[in-house]
C-alpha cells in the first residue's frame, strides 16, 4: 500500500502536531521546575532537564541570585525564569500564583529555545517514520504486515537521534559556556582535535537505548489498534476517540517498559552537561555498568524512580501528538482526493 500524502504534507502534519503538543504540555514542566527550585534552588553550574512534551531538553544554570525564595535587591524581572520568586503550595497554586503575578505567557518560559531542536526532530522521526513505513510494504487493511512498524519506528528514531544527538550537545556547550556560533565553531574544532568524533557521539547509547524500543513498542500498539479498527469497521478513516485513547495508552505502556533506560539516560545527560559547565573530560562508565550501579544503591526501586510523573507527562503527550498527526494529515488526504 502507497500513502497518499506528500513528504512535504508528512512534516506540515507533524510539524502542526509538534507545536499543539509542546505549547500543551510545557506549563506542567515549568511548574515542575518552579517548585523545584523552591524546595532547592538551583546552584551555577547545576543542570536541570525540561520537557517541553516532545523532548527532554538540558538546561544550564549560569545565573543564580541566591535563594529563589527570598526577597533582595534583584529584581525578580531580570531573573532567569526558574529562579523567579514565588511561594507555592503546590501544583494548582503555582499555576494561579504565577498567571497572576507574572502573566498567562509565564507558563511557557524557556520554551522558544528548545523548539529549535525538537520540532525539527520531531518532524524528521515521523515523516521518516510514514515514509519508511509504506516503503516496507505496509498496508492497514493486511494483519500480517503488522511487524512493519516496528522495523519504521526503529530506523526513524534511530535517524533522528543519531542527527539531533550531537545538536543537543552543542546546544548545551553554548549555554554553559555563551559561546556565538563562530567560537562554538572553533571550540568543536577542538574538541574533535583532541578526543576524535567520540565528542559528538557521547551519550548517544543511553538514547538509543531508551528510544528505540520506546518506538518499537508504541508503533506496533498504536498500528495494531488502528488497523484492527479499520479492518474490523471496513474503513480508511481513522476514529480520533480510539486514536487518543490509543495514544495515551501505547504511550504509557512504552514509557514504562523503557523507565529504567529513561532514568539512566537522565543521569547521563545531567552528567554530561555539568562536566561541559566545569570544563572536565570526565571518565564516563558505560551505560550497563550505571544500570548496576543504580541497581546495587536501591534495586528497582532506583530503575523505577519518577514512574507516576512520568506517566502523567508521556500519556498525554503521545495522546495529543498522534490525534494531532492524524487529523492534519486526513485533512490533507482530503484536500488531495479534492484536487484530483
Amino acid at each position: 500500500m502507497t500513502d497518499e500524502l506528500t513528504p512535504a504534507q508528512h512534516a506540515m502534519s507533524s510539524c502542526v502536531g509538534a507545536v499543539l503538543t509542546s505549547v500543551i504540555m510545557s506549563p506542567l514542566d515549568v511548574v515542575k521546575i518552579r517548585l523545584q527550585a523552591q524546595q532547592k534552588p538551583f546552584k551555577v553550574g547545576s543542570c536541570f532537564i525540561y520537557s517541553n512534551g516532545l523532548m527532554d531538553c538540558l538546561c544550564v544554570c549560569s545565573h543564580c541570585h541566591g535563594d529563589a525564595n527570598s526577597k533582595n535587591s534583584v529584581s525578580s524581572r531580570i531573573r532567569p525564569w526558574y529562579e523567579r520568586p514565588g511561594h507555592f503550595n503546590g501544583t494548582l497554586d503555582a499555576f494561579i500564583k504565577i498567571t497572576r503575578t507574572e502573566g498567562v505567557t509565564a507558563l511557557w518560559s524557556g520554551l522558544p529555545p528548545t523548539l529549535l531542536m525538537s520540532i525539527p526532530s520531531t518532524v524528521i522521526y515521523f515523516t521518516a517514520y510514514d515514509r519508511i513505513k509504506y516503503r516496507l510494504g505496509y498496508d492497514e487493511h493486511d494483519a500480517s504486515t503488522c511487524h512493519v512498524p516496528v522495523a519504521a519506528g526503529i530506523l526513524a528514531r534511530a535517524l533522528a537521534v543519531v542527527l539531533f544527538n550531537p545538536l543537543e550537545l552543542l546546544r548545551t556547550k553554548m549555554q554553559s559556556s555563551r559561546l556565538s556560533y563562530f567560537q562554538l565553531k572553533e571550540a568543536i574544532k577542538i574538541s574533535i582535535g583532541n578526543n576524535g568524533l567520540v565528542f559528538v557521539m557521547k551519550g548517544l547509547g543511553p538514547s538509543l537505548l531508551r528510544d528505540i524500543p520506546f518506538s518499537a513498542i508504541y508503533w506496533f500498539g498504536y498500528e495494531f489498534t488502528k488497523s484492527y479498527q479499520m479492518r474490523h469497521y471496513h474503513t480508511t478513516d481513522v476514529n480520533l476517540i480510539l486514536t487518543f485513547a490509543s495514544g495515551a495508552v501505547c504511550g504509557s505502556l512504552a514509557a514504562l517498559l523503557t523507565l529504567p533506560f529513561d532514568v539512566v539516560k537522565t543521569h547521563r545527560q545531567i552528567e554530561l552537561g555539568e562536566a561541559q559547565v566545569a570544563g572536565t573530560s570526565k571518565k564516563l562508565v558505560s551505560t550497563w555498568a550505571l544500570l548496576r550501579e543504580l541497581y546495587g544503591k536501591r534495586g528497582f526501586t532506583a530503575l523505577y524512580a519518577g514512574v507516576v510523573p512520568r506517566m502523567i507527562k508521556i500519556a498525554p503527550a503521545c495522546a495529543i501528538m498522534i490525534t494531532t498527526y492524524e487529523c492534519s494529515k486526513s485533512f490533507f488526504r482530503s484536500q488531495n482526493r479534492e484536487m484530483q
